[in-house]
């Protein structure tokens, strides 16, 4: 793969940076243009994107330091890293810390939390995809060894030293598996809009979707890094997206109820004629 996109000597462009911003912007223009047919104002969703970029970086960065506590506790430079500082970190790192950060800006700005949560569900699973390819580019979440015709084989030294990819080893390309995934969701996502019922279904089934792809993939990764639960029975990925799971069920019984259904439709229309 290619790691370093471009070398001018005194300045190397990395691939995945370059498609992490690429996946970054993709997600915003998504969610400002699903939130505009839905009636927000794109202003409002531009700030709130902004914001939401940082705190999930830094929710992705936090629990990929977590999941390997041992190792920065035993060395604690290793946090501010130049390793460290260019890995992508634990996606539902990111995803749990924006979604907390997402409760408390729409109470904020009194938008209507499922309806912004439906519009960014999108975006976000066609961020990701994109966001994979990046990581295969730079060799992180690299698959276990396989003699499948679908494995490849890794020969950059500098995907070998920031992520201590194995060189000359056919792995399983589970950064494709999981990129084709997230598309296949977003494709998912963006049809259900045509016979969308009522505002939370759209996130909801992005966080099932995403739940069992990331499960069923996690079996096929080799990298060691991020964090086992359960004496290794689980990943801590894995782990999550059980959870993600069980409290998507509760939030489909919660929406579904008539009372939450009457209290979600009244505090939405209100908000919407003010963002217009």
């Amino acid at each position: 793969m290619h790691p370093i996109l471009f070398d001018f000597g005194f300045f190397q462009l990395p691939t995945y940076g370059v498609l992490l911003v690429t996946a970054l912007v993709t997600a915003i223009y998504t969610a400002v243009r699903e939130g505009k047919r839905e009636g927000l104002e794109s202003g409002r969703l531009l700030d709130f994107s902004t914001w939401l970029i940082v705190v999930a970086l830094v929710g992705a960065k936090a629990l990929m330091v977590l999941t390997d506590w041992r190792f920065y506790w035993e060395n604690p430079s290793e946090i501010l890293s130049r390793s460290t500082l260019l890995a992508g970190g634990v996606f539902y790192g990111g995803f749990i810390a924006a979604v907390f950060f997402a409760v408390w800006y729409v109470r904020v700005y009194r938008l209507p939390l499922w309806k912004v949560f439906d519009i960014y569900a999108p975006g976000i699973a066609l961020g990701l995809g994109i966001g994979r390819l990046g990581c295969f580019a730079a060799g992180c979440d690299y698959g276990k060894p396989t003699t499948s015709a679908l494995g490849v084989v890794f020969k950059s030294r500098v995907a070998h030293e920031v992520a201590g990819t194995p060189l000359g080893v056919r792995l399983h390309p589970t950064q494709i598996y999981e990129s084709l995934a997230c598309l296949l969701i977003f494709a998912i996502l963006v049809w259900s809009f045509r016979t969308k019922r009522y505002d939370g279904q759209i996130f909801l089934r992005y966080i099932t979707l995403y739940a069992v792809a990331r499960f069923l993939i996690e079996f096929l990764r080799g990298d060691e890094d991020r964090g086992f639960v359960f004496n290794h029975l689980l990943s801590t990925s894995q782990f999550i997206a059980l959870l993600a799971l069980g409290a998507a069920a509760v939030l489909y019984w919660y929406l579904h109820s008539p009372r939450s259904a009457s209290a979600v439709s009244d505090a939405s229309v209100p908000a919407v004629r003010r963002a217009r």
